[in-house]
C-alpha cells in the first residue's frame, strides 16, 4: 500500500505555489483590464470578480499540490468551482454573481493570443519540414468541417421545418 502511494507520489508533478500564485496575478490583471476595455464592465465589479476566480484557481492548485491522490490542475480548478457554485453551498448566489461580472471572452483573447505566442520551436520546424503538405491538408480540414457543419445544419432546419 505504502509502496503504490510513493510510486503515485513520484510521478506528481511538483508545483510551485508561488510561482503560479503571481502568474495568476499577472493573468487576473491582463483580464481585469480586457475586461474593463472590451464589454465596459466598471473596474470595480470585474476586480471583485477576478478575485473570486484567482481563489478558486488557487485552491485547485493547493489540491493539485496537496491532495492525497493526483488529479490535474484543471480537474481540481474545476472541481473547486463547481463546488462553490452549487446552490446548496452557502454563499453561492454572491459567487456567482461576482464570476459573472467577469467576461468570458476578456479572459480567453489573452489566453488564446499567449498560446499563439507559445508556439514551440518543434512546431516550427515541422511546419518548415511539411511545406505545402501542411497547407493543403489544413484547407481540406477547414473545408471538410465546414462543409460538415453546413450539412447537419441544414438536417436539423429541414427536420424542425424552418
Amino acid at each position: 500500500m505504502s509502496e503504490s502511494i510513493a510510486i503515485e507520489s513520484s510521478k506528481r508533478p511538483k508545483i510551485d505555489i508561488v510561482d503560479h500564485a503571481v502568474t495568476l496575478v499577472i493573468v487576473c490583471l491582463v483580464g481585469l483590464i480586457m475586461n474593463t476595455t472590451g464589454p465596459g464592465t466598471a473596474i470595480s465589479d470585474g476586480f471583485v470578480g477576478m478575485v473570486v476566480i484567482y481563489l478558486i484557481s488557487m485552491a485547485g492548485l493547493l489540491l493539485t499540490r496537496f491532495a492525497p491522490f493526483y488529479l490535474p490542475s484543471v480537474a481540481w480548478i474545476s472541481l473547486v468551482g463547481i463546488l462553490v457554485t452549487l446552490p446548496w453551498t452557502p454563499g453561492s448566489e454572491w459567487v456567482v454573481a461576482q464570476a459573472k461580472s467577469v467576461d468570458f471572452l476578456a479572459l480567453a483573447t489573452p489566453a488564446l493570443a499567449y498560446a499563439g505566442f507559445a508556439i514551440a520551436r518543434k512546431e516550427i520546424e515541422i511546419a518548415k519540414h511539411s511545406g505545402w503538405k501542411l497547407a493543403l491538408v489544413a484547407c481540406f480540414v477547414f473545408l471538410g468541417t465546414y462543409a460538415g457543419s453546413v450539412l447537419i445544419a441544414e438536417l436539423i432546419l429541414n427536420l424542425q421545418g424552418i
